[in-house]
């Protein structure tokens, strides 16, 4: 092909750069990927592609080992040979007219008389021919496809910035920074390269002495930002073996969401503090020069991926969290700092003398502490010991490694603050060495000892998703979950009430608010218990919804009844007359004394957890049988207000009393039949249940009496999009296990949640569409007094408008109630219908559970209707 002149490429689509990172270059189908994504860029846009690689994959680290003057260079020098003549032979492609020329330049780099005594000079120019190489084979193989593909030296272009007064000779030669502003003969030396498509290294570049420099680990995408900046690219593409960035490394969180789109700064916080998808130094060129970045996947080139650009949504909230491993944190302690004039410059000179970036910094009248990052340091035991001597001179010095830092980025992240309570009680039962808020308002940083921080990410992740710090649901930012993009996910079932639309909105129209109740899906999940084989005994927990026809339904399906106060008992004996009393629960908090004793007179099976109550009333207990709710010390669930174990809970016999309610026990001639615990609602974890089960068998066997454990409900649903159903295959797994390993025992539940919430709608109609200040919101004719549940616990209901349920969700709503409460919110943010207009009948999901049960008539509004379905939509 004929060269393209300056002013041709000028008038063309411009430059497009990609990079491709060593596991994108070590396979021929990968490679094969590059020819083709390049040749579509250039294709789309009328422009030309440069492309930037790494190094094979895991290439730079035998470079590196032989720079440190590993034992056996002239074995892994003969690795790196034969593994690239394997490759090129897979290739199709003959070694040494290729690489022929290259491995014999390597090879004399290592008989070169530095080696010797390794000096940065010679360490920059052997680490750099790992993408000598690459690209080197690279270009061959893609111009033996017929691509139409140039090779050129990335040192002719980029140039090491003069080094700075504070840099370490280390980073003067092995983690540069270039320049990247052009000039106008730069860019046109630069588009007189004959190709249409160019390949070029990453991570080199010339020095201020003619030699080689390189960017540091990571910093093939810098290179790349380099050269989209000097070029005024129309977009640097980062392609990696990820779909882009992520609210969290999802190896390690598999709910992570991917980040759509994001802003410079964000995404450079991101980065610095973690996410190793993107290198931190590649993100500034672009945000000054304007240019566009997007993180790809190789593998899946028709992902969206991470777009990084000025147009990015101002979103506030918490976008990623991130954890830092091997940090070094430094404390400096000394009474006489207070007000000294000099102290803190004192300090850090000696940081700069020993060549350490400082990272995070706290101080107070008398300590100083500061975070030093492995990634930006050498942080050799030799360099932290002549540290710490020299700090010695001024104060009392503290070393302590290795510790993690834990980050939240996003915007407005003081404004969050009253949000993060969850986040700030997982932290509460950890260490806490530093709190660091950045200036800038964008991150929250959390340093702990390092192994502390195991499975803390995917617990805080999803307690920010749960308490809407991180907006998930901003489409704008945030994308499908990594379990998703894998297609492991299991998909919520489709609602009953799509198919029942008809005579819902006849229902609607008959007035609101109104609950409507499906019993055939309460049946479904009925028997979805009853399939669980290791249970032996199932309770519904009618405080959840005690509807006399959902009560019949269970009790229809050999459910039994669980009640918590005499109201329930007298109501379920109503609802259900000839219920046998052996089938009812009676697990009552803090209930008087009149209660216990009328639920004993009607032959229902009593829990308590308490001694005093055997104390103080030992005439309504003696001789009885009973249950015992024993509290295990801690607690879970979806929400602080439903963690129903633990010191801070009100429920159950401290585990450190049970020893003096079963000698009480004994006194006053009371069995003890079974155990109960209950620690919390929502509980997904699969560990949670073994524990709860492995605890009570322990009591069980040292009370002697016990042939029922009941590990209580709590099993969650799924309200949101984002929510699977429960995994009841595991869970009948796991609970399986236990009984092999305790025989002795029968299992009990008392759901209530999860047979009834799905199986509930509220209904309501609008009554108002009002701006104000850019904020849709409308409102029903439904308040907190009808759900409190949005109010109580910020839990998600969705919310759809059933008059237009056909009609695309493009408009952004606020939904409110009718209450004078700050609180009367159903939802923030939701997607509704655009024209959602007034008198439309509004959908409220999954209010089955705890809806009508908590419903009050406050500010003197009525009570919501009940209607129950049952049998196929007519």
């Amino acid at each position: 092909m004929s060269a393209v002149s300056p002013a041709q490429d000028a008038a063309s689509g411009g430059w497009i750069v990609l990079k491709f990172g060593g596991t994108s270059v070590s396979r021929r189908h990968r490679w094969d990927t590059i020819g083709r994504l390049a040749k579509k860029r250039a294709d789309e846009t009328g422009g030309r592609v440069v492309v930037v690689v790494s190094a094979l994959s895991g290439v730079t680290n035998e470079l590196t080992a032989i720079t440190d003057g590993a034992a056996d260079t002239a074995q892994r020098m003969d690795a790196l040979e034969r593994r690239h003549r394997e490759f090129l032979a897979e290739l199709e492609l003959d070694a040494d007219a290729v690489l022929g020329e290259r491995l014999a330049a390597l090879r004399a780099l290592l008989a070169d008389p530095r080696a010797a005594s390794r000096p940065l000079d010679w360490q920059a120019e052997v680490l750099g021919q790992g993408e000598l190489l690459s690209s080197t084979l690279g270009a061959a193989y893609l111009r033996a496809q017929g691509l139409d593909f140039g090779w050129m030296d990335a040192r002719d272009w980029l140039d090491a910035l003069p080094p700075q007064p504070n840099q370490s000779e280390w980073s003067r030669r092995l983690s540069v920074n270039c320049r990247w502003e052009a000039d106008d003969g730069w860019r046109e030396r630069f588009a007189a390269q004959p190709a249409r498509m160019l390949i070029t290294q990453g991570f080199i570049a010339r020095h201020q002495d003619g030699g080689t420099a390189v960017l540091g680990r990571g910093g093939s995408d810098t290179s790349a930002a380099y050269l989209g900046a000097l070029l005024g690219a129309r977009r640097v593409e980062i392609w990696t073996d990820v779909p882009g960035m992520f609210s969290a490394n999802p190896r390690e969180v598999p709910d992570a969401r991917l980040l759509s789109r994001l802003g410079y700064a964000e995404a450079q916080e991101i980065t610095t503090t973690g996410a190793k998808v993107l290198h931190p130094r590649s993100i500034k060129p672009c945000r000054d020069s304007g240019v566009p970045m997007a993180v790809l996947d190789t593998e899946n080139p028709d992902l969206f991926g991470t777009v990084i650009d000025r147009s990015a949504a101002t979103v506030p909230g918490v976008k990623a969290i991130s954890r830092r491993n091997g940090v070094v944190l430094v404390s400096v302690e000394d009474i006489g700092m207070w007000q000294q004039v000099g102290y803190l410059a004192d300090v850090f000179e000696l940081f700069r003398t020993h060549g350490l970036s400082v990272d995070m910094i706290g101080t107070s009248q008398t300590n100083v502490t500061v975070s030093l990052d492995p990634s930006e340091n050498l942080l050799s035991q030799d360099v932290l010991s002549a540290l710490a001597q020299d700090l010695q001179k001024i104060g009392r010095v503290k070393v302590i490694v290795p510790c993690a830092a834990i980050t939240l980025v996003g915007r407005g992240m003081r404004s969050l603050l009253h949000r993060l309570p969850e986040v700030f009680s997982r932290f509460g039962h950890e260490r806490v060495h530093m709190i660091s808020q950045s200036s800038n308002d964008l991150n929250l940083t959390f340093v702990i000892d390092e192994a502390d921080a195991d499975g803390l990410l995917p617990q805080l992740h999803a307690a920010l998703i749960d308490n809407g710090a991180m907006p998930v649901q901003e489409a704008e930012v945030f994308g499908p979950r990594w379990r998703e993009i894998n297609g492991a996910v299991r998909p919520r079932p489709r609602p009953w009430w799509r198919g029942e639309r008809r005579r819902l909105l006849d229902l609607a129209r008959a007035g609101t608010p109104r609950y409507v109740y499906h019993l055939p899906t309460v049946r479904e999940r009925a028997r979805q218990l009853k399939a669980v084989a290791a249970v032996d005994h199932r309770y519904y927990a009618i405080k959840a919804n005690p509807h006399p026809a959902i009560l019949r339904a269970l009790v229809d399906e050999g459910f039994g009844l669980e009640c918590v106060s005499l109201g329930e008992l007298r109501h379920a004996f109503a609802a259900l007359p000839h219920l046998d009393p052996k089938r009812v629960l009676f697990t009552p908090s803090f209930a008087p004394r009149e209660e216990y004793e009328q639920a004993f007179a009607l032959g229902a099976t009593v829990t308590v957890d308490n001694v005093e109550l055997l104390q103080r009333w030992p005439e309504t207990f003696r001789g009885r049988s009973l249950w015992l709710r024993i509290d295990l010390g801690h607690g879970d669930g979806h929400h602080e207000k439903v963690n129903t174990g633990g010191k801070a809970a009100k429920f159950g016999l401290s585990a450190a009393r049970v020893d003096e309610f079963v000698e009480r026990a004994r006194t006053l001639g009371v069995a003890i039949a079974g155990l109960h615990a209950h620690l919390g609602s929502g509980v997904e974890t699969a560990g949670h249940w073994r524990l709860m089960c492995d605890e009570l068998a322990g009591f069980a066997r040292r009370i002697g009496s016990v042939g029922i454990l009941d590990i209580g409900g709590g099993l969650p649903i799924p309200y949101s999009a984002d929510d699977e159903p429960f995994d009841l295959e595991a869970w009948a797994a796991g609970l399986a296990e236990v009984r092999q390993v305790h025989p002795a025992f029968e299992l009990a539940i008392e759901p209530g949640r999860f047979l009834v919430a799905e199986a509930g709608v509220l209904l309501a109609r609008a009554t108002q569409v009002v701006e104000k200040d850019g904020v849709l919101r409308v409102g029903l004719d439904a308040g907190m007094n009808a759900l409190l549940r949005p109010a109580l616990y910020d839990a998600w209901h969705d919310i759809v408008n059933l008059s237009r349920l056909d009609e695309a969700d493009e408009g952004m709503f606020d939904v409110v109630g009718p209450i004078c409460e700050s609180s009367d919110i159903f939802g923030r943010r939701r997607r509704l219908p655009a024209a959602t207009a007034p008198d439309d009948a509004m959908l409220v999901a999954d209010a089955g559970a705890y809806g009508q049960a908590m419903a009050s008539t406050y500010n003197q509004r009525a009570l919501p209707v009940e209607d129950v379905l049952d049998g196929a939509a007519g």
